[in-house]
């Protein structure tokens, strides 16, 4: 969407993407809830078996779209790095405090500035790096020893984000590509790559269990779809902050329903971060303004 979004749309836009929140919200209180119980990459398979059986429908009203599916390997190559960062996510958020794997998330984007660079060879600029930098420092202080000890499941954060961050990239060079072919190959393929290991340590899910780790796949979906309407709908500057009342909303969902107390480190680790991304995010939707405007 360009930055020329009216008002109305901004306003449908932000309602799109505080639904995208609210049910990410659900399915990572669900995993957080009964998610030690079972091992990471059973929950995955599960959540990728559900929305490959959602999108199934949509694919069968646009079967022409399977005859002009190319770049596979990369569409692999982004499956892999979606299975790591799913699986390592799924098991930082049933061990970690909300609040903390949330802010640990949002540094996402600041690693998105470095892998760029790296990977792509793009151009970044001295402010750019600085902001990279801050966001960092800011996950540093969120996830100090003296905050939360340096467990598997903090480094599983970590990979998380930085495998997930690899999975923007390799979507980037996907661009052009119909939305349900790259659904097709995201579902069905972590589906795929999840499905040996899943089955082969699988624990028996309990009666009980069974809605609501299904629900995951289905909220994991459905927030998705909500996403991608916001960001069709309206303007990153705004949409941009808005998104930081995640770290908010998922606070008051640790202390209400899992007794959490965010630490003052992730407090202050979470404004930085904020700030970071807040800028970046400001920065890109003013440079695409002006180049959308000159050109």
């Amino acid at each position: 969407m360009s930055a020329g979004a009216t008002a109305k749309d901004n306003l449908r836009a932000g309602a799109w993407l505080l639904a995208d929140m609210g049910l990410n919200i659900w399915a990572i209180s669900i995993v957080k809830a009964l998610g030690a119980g079972y091992p990471p990459w059973q929950l995955v398979f599960l959540r990728a078996l559900v929305g490959f059986c959602l999108i199934l429908p949509w694919l069968a009203r646009q079967p022409a779209v399977l005859a002009r599916i190319d770049r596979v390997p990369l569409h692999v190559f982004r499956v892999i790095l979606s299975a790591v960062a799913l699986t390592g996510g799924f098991y930082a958020v049933a061990h970690l405090p909300l609040a903390l794997y949330m802010t640990m998330n949002f540094t996402r984007p600041v690693v998105l500035v470095a892998l760029s660079a790296v990977i792509l060879r793009e151009a970044v600029s001295g402010s750019r790096w600085l902001a990279a930098g801050l966001g960092l420092v800011g996950a540093f202080i969120a996830a100090s020893p003296g905050n939360v000890p340096w467990t598997p499941a903090l480094l599983a954060a970590l990979a998380a984000v930085l495998a997930g961050t690899g999975a923007i990239i390799v979507t980037r060079q996907l661009k052009g590509t119909p939305p349900v072919v790259m659904m097709l190959f995201y579902t069905g393929g972590l589906a795929l790559i999840t499905a040996w290991p899943a089955l082969s340590g699988w624990q028996p899910v309990a009666a009980g269990h069974w809605p609501f780790l299904l629900a995951v796949g289905v909220f994991s979906q459905a927030a998705q779809f909500c996403f991608l309407r916001a960001h069709w709908l309206g303007d990153a500057g705004f949409l941009g902050p808005l998104g930081y009342s995640s770290l908010v909303l998922s606070g008051l969902v640790g202390y209400v329903f899992f007794g959490e107390i965010p630490s003052l480190n992730t407090v202050i680790g979470a404004l930085i971060i904020v700030l970071a991304t807040g800028f970046l995010t400001l920065r890109t939707a003013r440079l695409r303004s002006h180049a959308a405007s000159g050109s």
